[in-house]
């Protein structure tokens, strides 16, 4: 996965200690009822388009240029589903992060899905009875973002478990 300019320079003064780091995730549906998901490049596996904050960016800004920068579809953030942190993450080079993701459900305004740039294998809309193997994680923010309501899930204060699909300890 690239790096942004920001985290890189965050990277060369901190080298690979554990960064909290602000990201979104989007869950985007069509006019159809169908659910955007990407196959990542990295781990070959399929999850909603997310992604870190740019300094200066707001939350729902990052899930809709992620949502164009990952699949060439234009998207509006209708409201905020869940706030939580994640466990902490060591990727293969090293580098550990844990991220406080703030996760949207959006809805698809134009542009045809398709991979955009080097973070995607394959991108496609699929019926929500009709998802391809997809974690615990992605659908706990699925099952959120079409339930009833304006009012996010978040993890209460204290709450060591970070995200309620995972038992403390859990790797993803």
């Amino acid at each position: 996965m690239p790096i942004s300019p920001y985290l890189k320079s965050l990277r060369a003064d901190l080298g690979r200690r554990c960064l909290l780091l602000p990201g979104v995730s989007a869950v985007v549906f069509d006019d159809r009822g169908r659910l955007l998901l990407a196959q990542r490049s990295d781990n070959h596996e399929w999850a909603l388009i997310s992604g870190v904050m740019d300094p200066g960016e707001q939350p729902a800004e990052t899930a809709v240029r992620e949502i164009y920068e990952e699949t060439a579809v234009h998207a509006v953030a209708e409201r905020v589903t869940s706030v939580f942190t994640e466990l902490p993450y060591t990727y293969p080079n090293g580098d550990e992060c844990e991220f406080v993701d703030i996760s949207f459900r959006c809805r698809a305004v134009g542009g045809e899905a398709r991979v955009n740039d080097d973070e995607s294998l394959s991108v496609g809309w699929f019926g929500l009875d009709a998802l391809p193997p997809i974690s615990e994680t992605m659908r706990h923010r699925i099952e959120l973002a079409v339930s009833p309501g304006d009012a996010a899930w978040f993890a209460p204060p204290g709450d060591i478990r970070h995200d309620p699909a995972f038992p403390t300890g859990t790797v993803r």
